[in-house]
C-alpha cells in the first residue's frame, strides 16, 4: 500500500460539506441526547466551521454532532468547509468570513502575537498528539542517538523551538541535527529512509499508519521531554464573537455529542462514515478513530486557565512571542447561553 500522510488528501476536503445539511435531517435520530436543550429559536442561526484540513478522525466529535441532530436541536445549521489550505481558518475567522475555525493551541499564541483578533473558545482535542518519531528497527533507540541525524518537518515555525525542548532534555539542540522539510510527507520519508526521525507526525495517526506499512515507529513524546502539556486542536472564533450566545450552544452541542461518541464508539463510527464519506472507511482511519476517542474533550467549553498561561510562558521565555497576554484577549470560557 503507499504510504498517505494525514495531511496530503486535498481530495477528501470535499467529503466536509454533504454532512453540512444533515443535522437538520437527522433531527429525530436516535442518538437525542436528552441532557440537551431543545432549539430556542424556531429559526436555526447559521455558522460557518473551517476546519483544520481534511475531514479525518480527529473530527468525530463534529460529525456526530452533526448526523446525530445535535446542532439541529441545539437550533444551530451548521455548515462544515475543509479548507484548501490549512493556513486559511485563522485569516478567514479574524477576518470574519468564518464564524469559527479548528485551529492548533502552539499556533494560536504566535498568531495573537502577530495581530490576529482570535480568541480560542472550546477544545475539540483535548491532549497532545505531535510526537518526534524514529522506526522502531532504526538506528535510532534514545534521543541522544539523533545527533548529527536528519528529522523531517512538515510546516515551518515550531520545529526548532519543539526540537531545542526535547533534545534539550539529554543535553542537545536542533544545532545538532539536520532539518529537512519534507511537506506533508512525514512518514513516508521515515520509512524511506530520506530522514532518520520526523518532527510532527500525530500518534494517532502517523505512528498506525508505520504499523499498517509493517515500518512500525517509535514515539518520543514532547509532553515527556521538556514541553508544557497543550491542547492539540481548539474552536476559534473572531474575539468580537465571543459573547454569541449561538457559539456556546454550539459548545453545548458538542460536548452531547462528544458523550454519545464515547458511549457509543460503533454507532458513531457509523456516522462518521456515512454517505460520501465512506471513502474514509480503512483499516488506517478505524485504527485512528478508536485511539483518539479519550483524548476528545468531553467539556469542550471549559478552558484550563493555567494551561494556556503555562504555554504563552513557555513560549515567551523562547522569544517566540513577545509577551504573555491577558488570558482574556485570547482564549475565554463562553457565557451560559
Amino acid at each position: 500500500m503507499t504510504p498517505i500522510s494525514r495531511r496530503a488528501l486535498p481530495a477528501l476536503a470535499a467529503l466536509a460539506l454533504p454532512a453540512a445539511t444533515a443535522g437538520a435531517a437527522q433531527a429525530q435520530s436516535p442518538a437525542q441526547s436528552p441532557a440537551q436543550s431543545p432549539a430556542p429559536a424556531a429559526t436555526p442561526a447559521k455558522l460557518t466551521l473551517l476546519l483544520d484540513w481534511f475531514v479525518n478522525p480527529d473530527h468525530a466529535p463534529i460529525i456526530v454532532a452533526q448526523e446525530g441532530g445535535h446542532f439541529a436541536r441545539a437550533g444551530l445549521e451548521v455548515r462544515l468547509v475543509a479548507p484548501a489550505d490549512p493556513n486559511d481558518p485563522p485569516r478567514l475567522v479574524a477576518a470574519k468570513q468564518a464564524d469559527l475555525g479548528v485551529y492548533y493551541q502552539k499556533n494560536l499564541h504566535l498568531a495573537v502575537d502577530q495581530g490576529l483578533p482570535l480568541a480560542r473558545v472550546g477544545t475539540l482535542v483535548a491532549t497532545p498528539l505531535s510526537t518526534l518519531s524514529v522506526l522502531r528497527d532504526g538506528p535510532v533507540k534514545r534521543l541522544e542517538d539523533l545527533k548529527g541525524k536528519k528529522v523531517g518537518f512538515s510546516t515551518a515555525g515550531f520545529e526548532e523551538v519543539a526540537l531545542d525542548t526535547i533534545l534539550g532534555t539529554v543535553g542537545l539542540s536542533s544545532r545538532d541535527v539536520t532539518l529537512v522539510n519534507v511537506n506533508f510527507g512525514l512518514s513516508s520519508a521515515l520509512m524511506s529512509g530520506q530522514v532518520d526521525a520526523i518532527l510532527g507526525g500525530f500518534r494517532n495517526f502517523e505512528l498506525h499508519q508505520m504499523e499498517i506499512e509493517k515500518r512500525p515507529g517509535r514515539a518520543f513524546y514532547p509532553e515527556q521531554h521538556g514541553m508544557p502539556i497543550y491542547d492539540e486542536l481548539i474552536y476559534v472564533a473572531h474575539r468580537d464573537r465571543v459573547k454569541d450566545p449561538a457559539l456556546r450552544r454550539f459548545m453545548d452541542a458538542l460536548e452531547a455529542a462528544t458523550t454519545f461518541l464515547v458511549n457509543n464508539p460503533e454507532e458513531s463510527w457509523t456516522m462518521f462514515i456515512a454517505g460520501q464519506r465512506r471513502e474514509l472507511d480503512n483499516e488506517l482511519n478505524r485504527r485512528a478513530f478508536k485511539d483518539t476517542l479519550n483524548r476528545f474533550s468531553l467539556a469542550p467549553a471549559a478552558l484550563d486557565a493555567n494551561r494556556y498561561q503555562r504555554f504563552a510562558r513557555f513560549l515567551e521565555g523562547r522569544k517566540m512571542i513577545r509577551a504573555v497576554p491577558p488570558l482574556e484577549q485570547y482564549a475565554v470560557e463562553l457565557p451560559v447561553a
